[in-house]
């Protein structure tokens, strides 16, 4: 089970919102790279981010700050978010040394633009599906689709992506606990792999997500609970290990 810490970069410093309203951020740390460091030392060797910008203006706006933390950690495998909606900008991320590229909004709005840089760039594509009550959500979570998340996650897995990234927005920020049902259901339903986010509170959601292992479920993404310091990475890092 990977746990990979989250970084949500606003305005070139480390937040996290919410819900996914832009109007109720924290700022954690105006230094990302050193944030990033702090993580990758506890343990992690995956890290998550999203540039929040990016989601709302629909191109890359941390770019630079983005870069700066992959140069800092080469030995870490950084995914990355948010305004991501041409291959100009997969590529710039990739050739940066990014190992994954996460597609949300354009994979839903643009399904065929998936099948096309899945085949342009193998086993880097991962796409977002953020939901709310069982539909897609798109643009920062600012639009509601009708698309259901089970079936559109089949279609990005014909596409041949390497993962789905599974966020229950309504949990998102609130440290209420992982949607470990909604979660386990999309991951029997699909045969690759799906990452848990949104809800991670503390040592018993680890357990929880744990416990969906064996339905495909292949990591979970940790944000507020970390800075908060309800879950203590490295503990949670060393529970993880002593299960397998």
């Amino acid at each position: 089970m990977l746990l990979i810490p989250a970084i949500d970069l606003q305005g070139g410093k480390c937040v996290r919102l919410r819900q996914g309203e832009m109007d109720d951020v924290t700022v954690f740390s105006e230094n990302p790279v050193e944030m990033a460091r702090q993580w990758f030392d506890a343990g992690a060797r995956r890290l998550h981010i999203v540039d929040l910008d990016g989601a709302l203006s629909g191109e890359p706006e941390n770019a630079d700050v983005i870069h700066e933390v992959v140069e800092a950690l080469p030995e870490m495998d950084i995914q990355v978010g948010g305004g991501i909606r041409d291959e100009d900008s997969i590529e710039a991320y990739l050739n940066a040394g990014v190992r994954y590229v996460i597609l949300g909004t354009k994979a839903v709005n643009a399904p065929h633009f998936v099948g096309d840089v899945c085949v342009e760039f193998p086993g880097h594509i991962i796409v977002g599906l953020d939901a709310r009550n069982g539909k897609v959500a798109t643009d920062g979570w600012s639009k509601l689709s009708h698309h259901d998340v089970i079936d559109i996650a089949k279609h990005f897995e014909q596409d041949g992506v390497e993962a789905i990234i599974f966020t229950d927005i309504g949990r998102d920020g609130m440290m209420g606990g992982v949607n470990i049902e909604a979660t386990a259901q999309l991951a029997a339903a699909i045969t690759i792999p799906v990452i848990a986010s949104g809800g991670v509170t503390d040592m018993k959601d680890i357990d929880a997500i744990c416990e969906v292992e064996e339905e495909g479920v292949q990591g979970v993404i940790i944000g507020r609970a970390i800075y908060e310091g309800t879950l203590d990475l490295k503990t949670a890092l060393d529970r993880v290990a002593s299960r397998s």
